[in-house]
């Protein structure tokens, strides 16, 4: 059974709506944005949500910094 874990990062004055979920030993992640959702793949969590980030440039980093402490592992 797959399990998706959703959680909103938030920073100065915004936020986003995302999805993280594992399959197959990578971790796949969908962020909201206003043009759809985008959608990042990587080994760690984390990096699977920098790629899903991209969109919001310049925000990245200070979304990055809201996510739970349990997904920091890298």
């Amino acid at each position: 059974m797959t399990r998706v874990r959703s959680m909103r990062l938030v920073c100065s004055g915004s936020w986003v709506d995302v999805r993280l979920t594992q399959l197959n030993g990578r971790w796949l992640a969908s962020a909201d944005t206003p043009d759809g959702p985008s959608l990042g793949v990587a080994w760690f969590p984390l990096d699977a949500l920098e790629f899903a980030l991209e969109p919001f440039d310049g925000f990245v980093d200070e979304l990055l910094a809201s996510a739970p402490a349990d997904l920091a592992w890298r």
